[in-house]
Protein backbone atom coordinates (compact mmCIF):
# COMPACT_ATOMS: atom_id res chain seq x y z
CA UNK A 1 0.00 0.00 0.00
CA UNK A 2 2.46 2.58 1.18
CA UNK A 3 4.64 1.45 -2.36
CA UNK A 4 1.41 2.60 -4.38
CA UNK A 5 0.74 5.62 -2.60
CA UNK A 6 4.58 6.60 -3.47
CA UNK A 7 3.93 5.53 -7.16
CA UNK A 8 1.29 8.04 -6.93
CA UNK A 9 2.84 10.40 -5.28
CA UNK A 10 5.91 10.45 -7.92
CA UNK A 11 3.09 10.32 -10.84
CA UNK A 12 1.52 13.24 -9.66
CA UNK A 13 4.75 15.19 -9.18
CA UNK A 14 5.77 14.43 -12.63
CA UNK A 15 1.86 15.12 -14.31
CA UNK A 16 2.44 18.64 -12.35
CA UNK A 17 5.83 19.16 -13.76
CA UNK A 18 5.01 18.41 -17.18
CA UNK A 19 1.89 20.77 -17.10
CA UNK A 20 3.66 23.77 -15.80
CA UNK A 21 6.66 22.81 -18.86
CA UNK A 22 3.68 22.79 -21.30
CA UNK A 23 2.54 26.01 -19.97
CA UNK A 24 5.78 27.65 -20.15
CA UNK A 25 6.56 26.83 -23.61
CA UNK A 26 3.14 27.37 -24.84
CA UNK A 27 3.41 31.18 -23.50
CA UNK A 28 6.78 31.81 -24.37
CA UNK A 29 9.69 34.06 -22.87
CA UNK A 30 8.00 36.89 -20.90
CA UNK A 31 6.71 40.04 -22.96
CA UNK A 32 6.98 42.16 -20.21
CA UNK A 33 9.28 44.99 -20.12
CA UNK A 34 12.31 43.93 -17.36
CA UNK A 35 15.68 45.51 -15.90
CA UNK A 36 17.16 42.24 -16.88
CA UNK A 37 16.34 42.58 -20.68
CA UNK A 38 17.00 45.88 -20.92
CA UNK A 39 20.58 45.35 -19.72
CA UNK A 40 20.81 42.39 -21.78
CA UNK A 41 20.63 44.67 -25.04
CA UNK A 42 22.50 47.28 -23.61
CA UNK A 43 25.78 44.80 -22.55
CA UNK A 44 25.60 43.28 -26.24
CA UNK A 45 25.38 46.88 -27.53
CA UNK A 46 28.50 48.63 -25.95
CA UNK A 47 30.57 45.43 -25.66
CA UNK A 48 33.61 46.09 -27.11
CA UNK A 49 33.41 43.37 -29.78
CA UNK A 50 30.70 46.23 -31.28
CA UNK A 51 33.56 48.52 -31.68
CA UNK A 52 31.77 51.19 -30.56
CA UNK A 53 28.68 50.82 -33.41
CA UNK A 54 30.36 53.18 -36.06
CA UNK A 55 28.68 52.92 -39.51
CA UNK A 56 29.87 50.15 -41.78
CA UNK A 57 31.78 48.24 -39.63
CA UNK A 58 31.87 45.12 -38.75
CA UNK A 59 30.58 45.68 -35.22
CA UNK A 60 27.26 47.75 -36.52
CA UNK A 61 26.60 44.68 -38.80
CA UNK A 62 26.71 42.72 -35.36
CA UNK A 63 23.69 45.00 -34.13
CA UNK A 64 22.12 44.81 -37.60
CA UNK A 65 21.83 41.15 -37.30
CA UNK A 66 20.93 41.50 -34.05
CA UNK A 67 18.45 43.48 -34.19
CA UNK A 68 16.58 41.79 -36.72
CA UNK A 69 16.89 38.53 -35.57
CA UNK A 70 14.78 40.22 -32.13
CA UNK A 71 12.42 41.94 -34.38
CA UNK A 72 11.83 38.02 -36.13
CA UNK A 73 11.55 36.68 -32.49
CA UNK A 74 9.10 39.03 -31.46
CA UNK A 75 6.70 38.54 -34.14
CA UNK A 76 7.25 41.88 -36.22
CA UNK A 77 7.36 41.93 -40.04
CA UNK A 78 9.84 43.52 -42.54
CA UNK A 79 9.39 47.60 -42.53
CA UNK A 80 11.18 48.30 -46.27
CA UNK A 81 9.12 46.02 -48.42
CA UNK A 82 9.92 42.62 -47.35
CA UNK A 83 13.32 43.45 -45.83
CA UNK A 84 13.98 44.87 -42.33
CA UNK A 85 16.99 46.52 -43.70
CA UNK A 86 17.17 49.79 -45.23
CA UNK A 87 20.60 50.26 -46.53
CA UNK A 88 22.07 53.67 -47.81
CA UNK A 89 25.55 55.26 -48.57
CA UNK A 90 27.16 57.52 -46.52
CA UNK A 91 30.48 59.47 -46.97
CA UNK A 92 32.99 58.82 -44.25
CA UNK A 93 35.83 60.56 -45.42
CA UNK A 94 38.10 62.03 -48.57
CA UNK A 95 40.98 60.61 -50.02
CA UNK A 96 43.68 61.29 -53.13
CA UNK A 97 42.83 59.27 -55.87
CA UNK A 98 45.06 59.04 -59.09
CA UNK A 99 47.66 61.18 -60.28
CA UNK A 100 47.60 64.49 -58.23
CA UNK A 101 50.16 66.85 -59.81
CA UNK A 102 51.33 70.57 -59.13
CA UNK A 103 54.02 72.45 -60.87
CA UNK A 104 55.56 75.72 -60.54
CA UNK A 105 56.92 76.26 -63.63
CA UNK A 106 59.13 73.68 -64.53
CA UNK A 107 59.16 72.64 -60.46
CA UNK A 108 57.43 69.17 -59.48
CA UNK A 109 55.82 69.26 -56.22
CA UNK A 110 54.60 66.08 -54.37
CA UNK A 111 51.18 65.60 -52.88
CA UNK A 112 51.19 65.00 -49.22
CA UNK A 113 54.60 66.26 -48.57
CA UNK A 114 55.01 69.46 -50.37
CA UNK A 115 51.61 70.55 -51.14
CA UNK A 116 47.76 69.08 -50.29
CA UNK A 117 44.67 69.59 -51.71
CA UNK A 118 41.88 70.70 -49.31
CA UNK A 119 38.91 68.52 -49.03
CA UNK A 120 36.64 71.41 -50.53
CA UNK A 121 38.94 71.63 -53.55
CA UNK A 122 37.65 71.14 -57.49
CA UNK A 123 39.26 68.13 -58.66
CA UNK A 124 40.85 68.63 -62.24
CA UNK A 125 43.39 70.34 -64.75
CA UNK A 126 43.98 74.14 -64.04
CA UNK A 127 47.31 75.93 -65.10
CA UNK A 128 47.60 80.06 -65.24
CA UNK A 129 49.56 83.37 -63.76
CA UNK A 130 50.11 83.84 -60.14
CA UNK A 131 49.02 86.84 -58.05
CA UNK A 132 49.50 87.29 -54.33
CA UNK A 133 46.64 89.12 -52.34
CA UNK A 134 47.76 89.53 -48.62
CA UNK A 135 45.73 87.79 -45.80
CA UNK A 136 43.15 87.09 -49.07
CA UNK A 137 40.04 89.61 -47.53
CA UNK A 138 37.67 91.57 -48.99
CA UNK A 139 35.80 93.64 -45.90
CA UNK A 140 34.01 96.63 -46.31
CA UNK A 141 31.57 97.36 -43.28
CA UNK A 142 31.20 99.62 -40.20
CA UNK A 143 34.02 98.60 -38.16
CA UNK A 144 36.66 97.49 -40.50
CA UNK A 145 38.28 98.22 -44.21
CA UNK A 146 40.38 95.81 -45.77
CA UNK A 147 40.66 94.80 -49.38
CA UNK A 148 43.83 92.55 -50.32
CA UNK A 149 42.38 92.93 -54.20
CA UNK A 150 41.49 96.31 -54.89
CA UNK A 151 44.48 96.77 -57.20
CA UNK A 152 45.00 93.56 -58.08
CA UNK A 153 43.89 91.83 -61.91
CA UNK A 154 42.69 88.02 -60.66
CA UNK A 155 40.78 86.75 -63.26
CA UNK A 156 42.06 83.86 -65.01
CA UNK A 157 45.11 83.93 -62.48
CA UNK A 158 45.68 81.45 -58.90
CA UNK A 159 45.55 83.39 -56.03
CA UNK A 160 48.32 83.16 -53.15
CA UNK A 161 47.11 84.29 -49.97
CA UNK A 162 48.38 83.57 -46.25
CA UNK A 163 46.37 81.59 -43.85
CA UNK A 164 44.61 83.37 -40.05
CA UNK A 165 44.82 86.81 -39.62
CA UNK A 166 46.71 89.52 -37.79
CA UNK A 167 45.04 88.65 -34.49
CA UNK A 168 45.04 84.79 -34.93
CA UNK A 169 44.74 84.08 -31.65
CA UNK A 170 41.57 86.52 -30.80
CA UNK A 171 38.11 84.61 -31.38
CA UNK A 172 36.55 88.16 -30.82
CA UNK A 173 38.86 89.60 -33.40
CA UNK A 174 36.92 91.53 -36.05
CA UNK A 175 38.97 89.07 -38.53
CA UNK A 176 37.44 86.47 -37.42
CA UNK A 177 34.60 85.65 -39.28
CA UNK A 178 36.83 86.55 -42.55
CA UNK A 179 39.26 83.81 -41.85
CA UNK A 180 38.34 80.74 -42.08
CA UNK A 181 40.27 78.80 -45.62
CA UNK A 182 36.44 78.16 -47.41
CA UNK A 183 35.71 82.02 -47.34
CA UNK A 184 39.23 83.60 -48.20
CA UNK A 185 38.54 80.85 -51.32
CA UNK A 186 35.26 82.35 -52.06
CA UNK A 187 36.24 85.81 -52.34
CA UNK A 188 39.28 84.38 -54.08
CA UNK A 189 36.59 82.72 -56.47
CA UNK A 190 34.50 85.71 -56.58
CA UNK A 191 37.20 87.73 -57.97
CA UNK A 192 37.85 85.70 -60.96
CA UNK A 193 40.37 83.33 -59.93
CA UNK A 194 41.39 79.79 -61.12
CA UNK A 195 42.54 78.75 -58.30
CA UNK A 196 43.78 79.50 -54.94
CA UNK A 197 47.26 78.38 -52.83
CA UNK A 198 47.24 79.34 -49.09
CA UNK A 199 50.32 79.49 -47.15
CA UNK A 200 51.00 79.20 -43.85
CA UNK A 201 51.88 81.77 -41.09
CA UNK A 202 55.29 81.04 -39.34
CA UNK A 203 53.80 80.04 -36.65
CA UNK A 204 52.15 76.87 -38.44
CA UNK A 205 54.12 74.03 -38.49
CA UNK A 206 52.51 71.39 -40.44
CA UNK A 207 50.29 70.89 -44.01
CA UNK A 208 46.72 71.49 -43.45
CA UNK A 209 45.53 67.58 -42.78
CA UNK A 210 42.88 66.39 -45.80
CA UNK A 211 39.99 65.67 -43.80
CA UNK A 212 36.50 65.35 -44.46
CA UNK A 213 33.35 67.82 -43.77
CA UNK A 214 30.45 67.00 -44.53
CA UNK A 215 28.44 69.64 -47.33
CA UNK A 216 31.87 70.81 -47.82
CA UNK A 217 31.93 69.38 -51.90
CA UNK A 218 33.68 70.72 -54.66
CA UNK A 219 33.58 74.44 -54.81
CA UNK A 220 34.29 74.74 -58.46
CA UNK A 221 38.13 75.89 -58.15
CA UNK A 222 41.40 74.06 -56.59
CA UNK A 223 42.30 75.01 -53.38
CA UNK A 224 45.67 73.93 -52.19
CA UNK A 225 47.80 74.21 -49.35
CA UNK A 226 51.34 74.56 -49.58
CA UNK A 227 54.18 73.47 -46.71
CA UNK A 228 56.28 76.03 -45.48
CA UNK A 229 59.57 74.65 -47.37
CA UNK A 230 58.06 75.09 -50.38
CA UNK A 231 56.09 78.45 -49.88
CA UNK A 232 59.83 79.97 -48.33
CA UNK A 233 61.31 78.79 -51.46
CA UNK A 234 58.63 79.91 -53.40
CA UNK A 235 58.69 83.60 -51.88
CA UNK A 236 62.75 83.60 -51.38
CA UNK A 237 63.07 83.44 -55.53
CA UNK A 238 60.32 86.78 -55.60
CA UNK A 239 62.37 88.43 -52.67
CA UNK A 240 60.12 88.56 -49.89
CA UNK A 241 59.83 85.72 -46.98
CA UNK A 242 56.83 84.80 -45.14
CA UNK A 243 58.07 86.22 -42.06
CA UNK A 244 58.69 89.51 -43.30
CA UNK A 245 54.90 89.43 -45.30
CA UNK A 246 53.24 88.61 -42.57
CA UNK A 247 55.09 91.12 -40.11
CA UNK A 248 54.42 93.80 -42.54
CA UNK A 249 50.63 93.54 -42.90
CA UNK A 250 50.23 92.68 -39.00
CA UNK A 251 52.26 96.27 -38.58
CA UNK A 252 50.39 98.16 -40.92
CA UNK A 253 47.11 96.46 -40.96
CA UNK A 254 47.43 97.34 -44.44
CA UNK A 255 46.92 95.07 -47.61
CA UNK A 256 50.05 93.96 -49.59
CA UNK A 257 49.32 92.27 -52.52
CA UNK A 258 50.94 92.24 -55.75
CA UNK A 259 51.41 90.63 -59.03
CA UNK A 260 54.08 88.20 -59.41
CA UNK A 261 55.92 87.65 -63.03
CA UNK A 262 57.19 85.28 -64.92
CA UNK A 263 55.56 82.41 -62.57
CA UNK A 264 53.17 79.53 -63.67
CA UNK A 265 51.00 77.56 -62.07
CA UNK A 266 49.99 73.94 -63.11
CA UNK A 267 47.87 71.49 -60.90
CA UNK A 268 46.47 67.89 -61.70
CA UNK A 269 44.09 67.46 -58.87
CA UNK A 270 41.82 64.21 -58.29
CA UNK A 271 39.98 63.35 -54.90
CA UNK A 272 37.12 61.88 -54.37
CA UNK A 273 35.26 61.11 -50.92
CA UNK A 274 35.22 57.63 -49.51
CA UNK A 275 31.66 55.47 -48.68
CA UNK A 276 30.33 53.06 -46.69
CA UNK A 277 27.54 51.09 -45.95
CA UNK A 278 25.02 52.29 -43.50
CA UNK A 279 21.63 50.64 -42.85
CA UNK A 280 18.38 51.35 -40.77
CA UNK A 281 16.56 48.72 -39.42
CA UNK A 282 12.75 48.94 -39.90
CA UNK A 283 10.26 46.33 -38.58
CA UNK A 284 6.18 46.89 -38.18
CA UNK A 285 3.44 45.81 -36.08
CA UNK A 286 0.38 45.76 -38.60
CA UNK A 287 -2.88 46.81 -36.79
CA UNK A 288 -6.15 44.30 -37.62
CA UNK A 289 -8.50 47.41 -36.98
CA UNK A 290 -9.33 48.15 -40.82
CA UNK A 291 -10.68 51.57 -40.08
CA UNK A 292 -7.14 52.91 -38.17
CA UNK A 293 -4.36 50.49 -39.60
CA UNK A 294 -3.52 52.33 -42.49
CA UNK A 295 -1.89 54.85 -39.96
CA UNK A 296 1.36 54.76 -37.91
CA UNK A 297 3.02 55.73 -35.16
CA UNK A 298 7.18 55.52 -35.46
CA UNK A 299 9.14 54.24 -32.40
CA UNK A 300 12.92 55.12 -32.90
CA UNK A 301 16.09 55.19 -31.27
CA UNK A 302 19.60 55.10 -33.23
CA UNK A 303 22.06 52.74 -32.39
CA UNK A 304 25.40 54.07 -34.32
CA UNK A 305 28.15 55.82 -31.95
CA UNK A 306 31.82 56.99 -32.58
CA UNK A 307 33.59 53.68 -33.45
CA UNK A 308 36.86 54.18 -31.83
CA UNK A 309 36.97 57.86 -31.88
CA UNK A 310 39.75 60.18 -32.84
CA UNK A 311 39.87 63.40 -34.29
CA UNK A 312 36.75 64.55 -35.76
CA UNK A 313 34.77 61.77 -34.65
CA UNK A 314 32.91 64.36 -32.42
CA UNK A 315 34.51 62.03 -29.43
CA UNK A 316 35.11 64.90 -26.22
CA UNK A 317 38.85 63.51 -25.69
CA UNK A 318 39.67 63.45 -29.31
CA UNK A 319 43.43 62.01 -28.87
CA UNK A 320 42.53 58.81 -27.18
CA UNK A 321 41.62 56.22 -29.81
CA UNK A 322 39.28 53.61 -27.76
CA UNK A 323 36.28 52.26 -28.39
CA UNK A 324 33.59 54.73 -27.44
CA UNK A 325 30.83 51.96 -26.27
CA UNK A 326 28.30 54.52 -26.12
CA UNK A 327 25.93 52.52 -23.57
CA UNK A 328 23.72 55.63 -22.56
CA UNK A 329 24.51 56.91 -26.09
CA UNK A 330 22.30 54.99 -27.46
CA UNK A 331 22.15 51.55 -26.58
CA UNK A 332 19.89 52.27 -23.74
CA UNK A 333 17.54 53.98 -26.50
CA UNK A 334 18.05 50.49 -28.63
CA UNK A 335 17.44 48.77 -25.66
CA UNK A 336 13.88 50.48 -24.74
CA UNK A 337 13.25 50.14 -28.42
CA UNK A 338 13.14 46.59 -28.27
CA UNK A 339 11.26 45.94 -25.47
CA UNK A 340 8.74 48.14 -26.13
CA UNK A 341 8.44 45.83 -29.73
CA UNK A 342 8.49 42.83 -27.79
CA UNK A 343 5.88 43.85 -25.59
CA UNK A 344 3.51 46.00 -28.10
CA UNK A 345 3.46 42.63 -30.32
CA UNK A 346 2.64 40.55 -27.40
CA UNK A 347 -0.36 43.20 -26.64
CA UNK A 348 -1.28 43.35 -30.79
CA UNK A 349 -4.86 43.22 -30.08
CA UNK A 350 -4.70 46.47 -28.16
CA UNK A 351 -3.85 48.56 -31.24
CA UNK A 352 -5.58 50.44 -33.23
CA UNK A 353 -3.17 52.03 -35.50
CA UNK A 354 0.30 50.33 -36.89
CA UNK A 355 3.46 50.92 -35.53
CA UNK A 356 6.89 51.38 -37.17
CA UNK A 357 10.04 50.36 -35.16
CA UNK A 358 13.37 51.85 -36.62
CA UNK A 359 16.58 52.07 -35.64
CA UNK A 360 18.16 54.50 -37.15
CA UNK A 361 21.80 54.48 -38.46
CA UNK A 362 24.56 56.95 -39.20
CA UNK A 363 22.38 59.72 -36.47
CA UNK A 364 25.81 61.28 -35.06
CA UNK A 365 26.70 61.93 -38.48
CA UNK A 366 23.93 64.45 -39.10
CA UNK A 367 20.72 62.47 -38.77
CA UNK A 368 21.67 60.85 -41.91
CA UNK A 369 19.27 57.55 -40.96
CA UNK A 370 16.50 59.60 -40.10
CA UNK A 371 17.00 61.57 -43.13
CA UNK A 372 16.76 58.79 -45.52
CA UNK A 373 13.96 56.82 -43.99
CA UNK A 374 11.72 60.99 -44.29
CA UNK A 375 12.90 60.02 -48.12
CA UNK A 376 12.23 57.20 -49.12
CA UNK A 377 9.69 55.78 -46.56
CA UNK A 378 7.77 52.82 -47.86
CA UNK A 379 4.99 54.29 -45.41
CA UNK A 380 3.26 57.97 -46.40
CA UNK A 381 4.55 60.55 -44.81
CA UNK A 382 1.05 61.90 -44.39
CA UNK A 383 -0.09 58.55 -42.54
CA UNK A 384 2.60 59.01 -39.79
CA UNK A 385 0.28 60.20 -37.08
CA UNK A 386 3.21 60.62 -34.53
CA UNK A 387 7.43 59.61 -33.92
CA UNK A 388 8.32 59.01 -30.21
CA UNK A 389 12.14 58.71 -29.94
CA UNK A 390 14.24 57.96 -27.18
CA UNK A 391 17.77 59.17 -27.21
CA UNK A 392 20.48 58.89 -23.79
CA UNK A 393 17.59 57.24 -21.84
CA UNK A 394 20.21 55.21 -19.60
CA UNK A 395 21.12 57.73 -16.86
CA UNK A 396 18.35 59.23 -15.13
CA UNK A 397 19.89 61.58 -12.14
CA UNK A 398 17.71 62.74 -9.35
CA UNK A 399 14.81 60.84 -10.86
CA UNK A 400 14.14 63.31 -13.01
CA UNK A 401 13.81 62.84 -17.37
CA UNK A 402 12.36 64.91 -19.89
CA UNK A 403 10.26 64.83 -23.05
CA UNK A 404 10.64 67.29 -25.41
CA UNK A 405 8.16 68.02 -28.08
CA UNK A 406 5.20 68.62 -26.25
CA UNK A 407 3.71 71.41 -28.04
CA UNK A 408 3.96 70.02 -31.13
CA UNK A 409 0.25 68.37 -30.90
CA UNK A 410 -2.27 70.33 -28.51
CA UNK A 411 -3.17 66.71 -27.22
CA UNK A 412 0.32 65.98 -25.84
CA UNK A 413 0.29 68.01 -22.74
CA UNK A 414 -2.81 66.75 -21.15
CA UNK A 415 -2.13 63.02 -22.39
CA UNK A 416 1.27 62.89 -20.68
CA UNK A 417 0.09 65.35 -17.57
CA UNK A 418 -2.26 62.45 -16.85
CA UNK A 419 0.01 59.37 -17.50
CA UNK A 420 3.06 60.56 -15.49
CA UNK A 421 0.97 60.61 -12.07
CA UNK A 422 1.86 58.57 -9.55
CA UNK A 423 5.50 57.36 -11.62
CA UNK A 424 8.92 56.95 -9.06
CA UNK A 425 10.47 60.20 -10.83
CA UNK A 426 9.70 63.41 -12.49
CA UNK A 427 9.47 64.33 -15.78
CA UNK A 428 9.87 67.66 -17.16
CA UNK A 429 8.02 68.87 -20.28
CA UNK A 430 9.33 70.83 -22.80
CA UNK A 431 7.83 72.30 -26.10
CA UNK A 432 9.97 72.76 -28.96
CA UNK A 433 9.94 70.18 -31.46
CA UNK A 434 13.57 70.84 -32.91
CA UNK A 435 16.51 68.79 -31.10
CA UNK A 436 19.74 67.79 -31.81
CA UNK A 437 18.57 63.84 -32.72
CA UNK A 438 16.21 61.74 -34.66
CA UNK A 439 12.91 63.30 -34.45
CA UNK A 440 14.16 66.61 -35.65
CA UNK A 441 13.81 65.28 -39.01
CA UNK A 442 10.25 64.32 -38.44
CA UNK A 443 9.25 67.30 -36.99
CA UNK A 444 10.54 69.31 -39.48
CA UNK A 445 8.36 67.31 -41.86
CA UNK A 446 5.36 68.49 -39.72
CA UNK A 447 4.67 65.21 -37.89
CA UNK A 448 3.81 65.48 -34.00
CA UNK A 449 7.18 64.80 -32.14
CA UNK A 450 7.93 63.33 -28.25
CA UNK A 451 11.63 62.63 -27.70
CA UNK A 452 12.47 60.84 -24.04
CA UNK A 453 16.03 61.96 -22.41
CA UNK A 454 17.60 61.42 -19.69
CA UNK A 455 19.99 64.52 -19.40
CA UNK A 456 24.21 64.96 -20.69
CA UNK A 457 26.72 63.64 -18.42
CA UNK A 458 30.36 63.70 -18.01
CA UNK A 459 31.18 60.75 -20.04
CA UNK A 460 29.16 61.54 -22.69
CA UNK A 461 31.17 60.63 -25.99
CA UNK A 462 33.97 59.51 -23.99
CA UNK A 463 35.43 55.69 -23.70
CA UNK A 464 33.84 55.65 -20.43
CA UNK A 465 29.86 55.67 -21.23
CA UNK A 466 29.92 52.17 -20.13
CA UNK A 467 27.00 49.80 -19.30
CA UNK A 468 28.40 50.16 -15.62
CA UNK A 469 26.88 53.98 -14.99
CA UNK A 470 23.40 52.96 -16.69
CA UNK A 471 20.51 53.86 -13.65
CA UNK A 472 18.76 50.00 -14.55
CA UNK A 473 15.51 51.34 -12.27
CA UNK A 474 15.13 54.60 -14.25
CA UNK A 475 15.16 53.27 -17.57
CA UNK A 476 12.95 50.60 -17.02
CA UNK A 477 10.14 53.49 -15.35
CA UNK A 478 10.88 55.62 -17.74
CA UNK A 479 10.11 52.56 -20.63
CA UNK A 480 7.16 51.85 -19.06
CA UNK A 481 5.46 55.41 -19.46
CA UNK A 482 6.55 55.44 -23.04
CA UNK A 483 4.49 51.61 -23.44
CA UNK A 484 1.46 54.00 -21.77
CA UNK A 485 2.25 56.74 -23.71
CA UNK A 486 2.06 54.27 -27.12
CA UNK A 487 -0.39 52.71 -26.38
CA UNK A 488 -2.91 55.83 -26.21
CA UNK A 489 -2.06 57.31 -28.74
CA UNK A 490 -2.12 53.72 -30.28
CA UNK A 491 -6.23 53.25 -29.27
CA UNK A 492 -7.32 56.85 -29.41
CA UNK A 493 -9.92 57.61 -31.90
CA UNK A 494 -8.59 61.21 -33.44
CA UNK A 495 -5.75 61.68 -35.05
CA UNK A 496 -3.32 64.41 -33.78
CA UNK A 497 -2.60 67.61 -35.00
CA UNK A 498 0.31 69.03 -35.73
CA UNK A 499 1.45 72.20 -33.85
CA UNK A 500 4.26 74.25 -34.83
CA UNK A 501 6.51 74.33 -31.43
CA UNK A 502 9.80 76.71 -32.31
CA UNK A 503 12.11 76.86 -34.71
CA UNK A 504 12.45 73.74 -37.57
CA UNK A 505 15.97 74.09 -37.42
CA UNK A 506 19.12 74.91 -34.82
CA UNK A 507 21.68 77.13 -35.11
CA UNK A 508 23.06 76.26 -38.67
CA UNK A 509 20.19 77.33 -40.16
CA UNK A 510 20.37 80.36 -38.60
CA UNK A 511 23.52 81.57 -36.37
CA UNK A 512 23.10 84.20 -33.65
CA UNK A 513 25.73 85.90 -35.50
CA UNK A 514 24.18 86.22 -38.56
CA UNK A 515 22.29 89.55 -39.16
CA UNK A 516 19.45 88.01 -41.61
CA UNK A 517 17.56 84.80 -41.77
CA UNK A 518 15.59 83.91 -45.15
CA UNK A 519 13.49 81.25 -42.89
CA UNK A 520 14.27 78.30 -45.19
CA UNK A 521 15.01 74.50 -43.51
CA UNK A 522 18.02 73.86 -45.69
CA UNK A 523 18.10 69.94 -46.75
CA UNK A 524 21.26 68.67 -45.15
CA UNK A 525 21.81 65.92 -46.57
CA UNK A 526 20.99 67.22 -50.53
CA UNK A 527 23.34 66.21 -52.63
CA UNK A 528 22.06 68.89 -55.30
CA UNK A 529 24.28 71.68 -56.45
CA UNK A 530 23.30 74.70 -54.33
CA UNK A 531 21.23 74.46 -50.98
CA UNK A 532 17.70 72.44 -51.58
CA UNK A 533 14.65 74.20 -49.70
CA UNK A 534 13.73 71.33 -47.00
CA UNK A 535 10.96 73.26 -46.18
CA UNK A 536 10.18 77.01 -45.09
CA UNK A 537 10.22 77.68 -41.20
CA UNK A 538 8.96 80.65 -41.07
CA UNK A 539 5.54 81.30 -43.34
CA UNK A 540 5.88 85.13 -42.96
CA UNK A 541 10.20 85.64 -43.71
CA UNK A 542 11.66 87.03 -46.49
CA UNK A 543 11.84 83.48 -48.79
CA UNK A 544 8.04 82.54 -47.94
CA UNK A 545 7.35 86.22 -48.83
CA UNK A 546 9.30 86.43 -52.30
CA UNK A 547 7.74 83.08 -53.07
CA UNK A 548 10.09 80.09 -52.32
CA UNK A 549 9.15 76.50 -51.73
CA UNK A 550 9.99 73.33 -50.71
CA UNK A 551 12.09 71.36 -52.96
CA UNK A 552 13.58 74.78 -54.72
CA UNK A 553 17.07 74.75 -55.01
CA UNK A 554 19.26 78.09 -54.07
CA UNK A 555 22.08 78.41 -56.68
CA UNK A 556 23.09 82.49 -56.14
CA UNK A 557 21.74 85.13 -53.24
CA UNK A 558 22.84 89.01 -54.66
CA UNK A 559 24.09 87.70 -57.75
CA UNK A 560 27.40 85.54 -55.72
CA UNK A 561 26.86 81.84 -56.21
CA UNK A 562 26.05 79.38 -53.63
CA UNK A 563 27.26 75.61 -54.20
CA UNK A 564 26.70 73.82 -50.65
CA UNK A 565 25.22 74.69 -47.58
CA UNK A 566 28.60 76.32 -46.17
CA UNK A 567 28.50 78.88 -49.22
CA UNK A 568 24.79 79.72 -48.28
CA UNK A 569 25.73 80.10 -44.60
CA UNK A 570 29.04 82.64 -45.85
CA UNK A 571 26.92 84.30 -48.37
CA UNK A 572 24.27 85.18 -45.42
CA UNK A 573 26.73 86.61 -43.34
CA UNK A 574 27.25 89.12 -45.63
CA UNK A 575 23.75 90.67 -45.80
CA UNK A 576 21.80 92.98 -43.95
CA UNK A 577 18.66 93.75 -42.61
CA UNK A 578 16.36 96.15 -45.23
CA UNK A 579 18.46 95.04 -48.29
CA UNK A 580 16.57 94.06 -51.06
CA UNK A 581 18.82 91.21 -53.26
CA UNK A 582 18.41 88.41 -56.33
CA UNK A 583 18.03 85.24 -55.43
CA UNK A 584 18.16 82.87 -58.17
CA UNK A 585 16.98 78.97 -57.87
CA UNK A 586 16.34 76.11 -59.97
CA UNK A 587 12.50 74.48 -59.70
CA UNK A 588 11.65 71.67 -61.57
CA UNK A 589 14.46 71.80 -64.22
CA UNK A 590 13.75 75.52 -64.70
CA UNK A 591 15.74 78.77 -63.32
CA UNK A 592 14.25 81.63 -62.14
CA UNK A 593 15.13 84.74 -60.09
CA UNK A 594 13.09 86.32 -56.95
CA UNK A 595 13.60 89.52 -55.64
CA UNK A 596 13.70 88.97 -51.93
CA UNK A 597 13.87 91.80 -49.05
CA UNK A 598 15.43 91.21 -45.47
Amino acid sequence: MNQDKQSIYVFLFLFIIGFFLIIKRSTGPSSEITEEDLMDHIRYLSHPNREGRIPGSRGSKDVVSYLVKNFKSYGLKPGNRESFVQPFDIKTGIELDGENLLMINNDSLFAGKDYIPLSFSASGFVTGEVVFAGYGFNISDDNLEWNDYSKLDVAGKWVVVMRHSPERNNQHSLYSSHSSLHKKMLVARDAGAIGVVFISQIEDEELYPLKYAAEYNNVGIPAIHLSNSRADKFFKNLGWSRKKIQEKMNKTLQPLSFEINNVVIASHININPTTTRAANVIATIRSGNRKYRDEYIVIGAHFDHLGKGGVGSGSREPNSEETHPGANDNASGIAGLLELAQKLAAKKNKLKRSILFIAFDAEEKGLLGSKKFIESSEVDLGKITSMVNMDMIGRMKDSTATVGGVGTSPSFSRLIDSLKINRPFKLIMNNPGFGPSDHAVFYANDIPVLFFFTGFHDEYHTPKDTWKLINLPGTKNLVDLIYDIVVHLARSNERLVFSESGPKTGQMGAPKSFKVTLGIMPSYGSEKEGVEVAGISNLEGPAAEAGVKKGDVIKSINDKTIKNIYEYMDRLSELKSGMGVPLTLERNGKTITLQVVL
